[in-house]
């Protein structure tokens, strides 16, 4: 049982190649170095996130601060989106589920904000995981605060580099981006579009819950899903 166990996370192992090696042969800094170079969808950022204090269907409030200690995967949709939003939730939701599999799945974080917040009650917000297969064990769609403006979650947005048109009376957000923030709120990186692989971010993911330089020591007594099956080799 045990050497089928191990055989399996062989092969999971294998799974998660870069061209070029495997995430245990990188340190994080090597890893953006690659990923700039064979990820046409990787943009390095490196910047302290823009914060935020919005809530769930719930009514629960979360900021930046609420998620110390954790990476964090942002994007931004709006539910009555048909085009590209649902495309972009699934992707999530993929990332998501690999990400899961492992032990990486308490480290990780994963957050959609609404940017039609008039439009996404707290019912929508509710559904709307549901329908596009997203895990609420640890993902979150968020909307404004009561006591914030309609347009807040789209200044939020915009703070994040996105930019909105007015379509049909509507504003519409251009562009699709997923934006990873690590475990001290340093906004990290972008993945445009849908085109990335994967792979690379779960890799990429996987090196900051490892990542050895963040500022709080305590934060790095779970390193994550490559240290956990070392063990096995």
């Amino acid at each position: 049982m045990a050497s089928a166990f191990g055989a399996f996370l062989r092969a999971t192992v294998m799974g998660f190649v870069l061209i070029g090696g495997s995430a245990a042969a990188y340190s994080l800094k090597e890893l953006e170095g690659s990923l700039s170079q064979k990820e046409a969808y990787f943009q390095i950022i490196n910047k302290p996130a823009p914060d935020f204090l919005l809530q769930d269907a719930n009514g629960v409030r979360s900021s930046l601060a609420s998620y110390s200690g954790k990476v964090i995967v942002l994007n931004f949709i709006y539910a009555n989106c048909s085009d590209i939003c649902p495309l972009h939730s699934e992707r999530i939701a993929e990332i998501q589920d690999m990400v899961n599999r492992t032990p990486m799945k308490g480290l990780v974080e994963f957050i959609s904000v609404t940017t039609d917040p008039e439009h996404d009650t707290a019912d929508v917000l509710v559904e709307y995981g549901s329908v596009h297969g997203l895990d609420p064990s640890n993902w979150h769609f968020l909307t404004r605060t009561t006591d914030q403006l309609e347009a807040s979650t789209r200044k939020l947005a915009e703070a994040y580099g996105h930019r909105f048109t007015p379509v049909d009376g509507q504003y519409q957000v251009h562009g699709i981006v997923t934006h990873i923030i690590d475990r001290d709120g340093q906004w990290r990186a972008n993945f445009h579009g849908l085109k990335f692989s994967p792979v690379n971010m779960v890799l990429f993911i996987n090196a900051l819950t490892n990542d050895t330089h963040v500022k709080d020591p305590a934060k790095l007594e779970d390193r994550g899903f490559w240290s956990s099956i070392q063990k096995w080799f």
